[in-house]
């Protein structure tokens, strides 16, 4: 179970990288990037009157463009917008990876499009349950309280959370402190985002860092996040995307170090202890779980990018 909170459909999802829906010339650049996964967007991105055609313009994306190793999500309208009905019916018959569901409160909500989806999946004949779910689930203040209960929907294999619509519904001044750190509530919400991706075992991934052209404060940002436990990041220009695949793609020093543990709760476990001394410091069944994780999506990076 662990690997399944560690990537998406095709593999690694360490950069999950913003698309505005219609815009070809941003499309082409993010097919040809190193992005883990695009998402194609068709909420905030796409003003009102240009929705309809950024639809169209997704959908032909999905339909006839390359992929290859890069997941395809697309980020459709809330259900209950003009748009989010017909956004659902005409992607799923477009076959992408997964969708990006913005704006959900409560797991009825998600079980609802849940339904939706198989329904659609069969009546398209897309292959029943092969359309994942990421959910941001933290743009409205209910919503928060659910994301535990909202991430063990089967088909939900992903949430994030987002700052920029939580902090217009809270009427907050400001998101972060004059040093660059989430303001108190702000971290209460990623935290929370985090915990309940670990309690449902499905991928933790982090905000995106709108301040883009701030490599060093992005950097700092990803590894804190990696440090806690996140194991990817949305991104919304081009040049964040190597930054944050590094970030989370484990070093070498750290995979030497879990083959290490490995080896020596190995040899541990021979003489009947699951409790020692490793480099200075006492280890048990904990570490020797995060040193799996670590190789087994170290792994995983290696087999996608070869």
């Amino acid at each position: 179970m662990a690997v399944k909170a560690k990537v998406g459909t095709k593999g690694p999802r360490r950069s999950l990288h913003f698309v505005p829906g219609g815009n070809d010339r941003m499309f082409e650049k993010a097919l040809a990037s190193v992005a883990d996964s695009l998402i194609l967007d068709l909420e905030d991105s796409v003003t009102a009157d240009n929705k309809e055609s950024a639809r169209d313009a997704v959908v032909e994306w999905v339909s006839g463009a390359e992929f290859g190793k890069q997941e395809c999500l697309v980020r459709i309208n809330p259900q209950d917008s003009a748009w989010g009905r017909e956004d659902l019916e005409a992607v799923i018959a477009a076959g992408p990876d997964g969708l990006v569901l913005p704006k959900v409160v409560t797991r009825s909500n998600v079980d609802a499009i849940d339904q939706v989806v198989t329904a659609l999946e069969r009546d398209k004949g897309v292959t029943e349950g092969s359309t994942s779910l990421v959910l941001i689930g933290t743009e409205v203040p209910e919503a928060v309280f659910h994301l535990h209960e909202m991430a063990r929907n089967p088909r939900v294999d992903a949430i994030t959370w987002g700052a920029e619509d939580l902090s217009g519904a809270l009427g907050a001044r400001a998101k972060r402190d004059s040093a660059g750190n989430y303001l108190e509530v702000f971290s209460f919400v990623r935290a929370t985002c985090l915990l309940a991706a670990a309690a449902a075992e499905v991928q933790p991934v982090d905000a995106v860092y709108v301040d883009f052209k701030n490599h060093k404060g992005l950097k700092k940002e990803c590894h804190d996040a990696a440090d806690m436990g996140f194991t990817g990041k949305i991104t919304i220009h081009p040049d964040q995307i190597e930054i944050v695949n590094e970030s989370f793609t484990p070093s070498k020093q750290a995979i030497d170090e879990a083959h290490a543990l490995i080896a020596a709760f190995q040899e541990a476990e021979a003489q009947g202890k699951m409790a020692f001394s490793f480099k200075g410091q006492m280890v048990d069944v904990p570490h020797l779980k995060r040193a799996r994780q670590i190789i087994a999506l170290a792994a995983h990076i290696t087999g996608q990018t070869g």
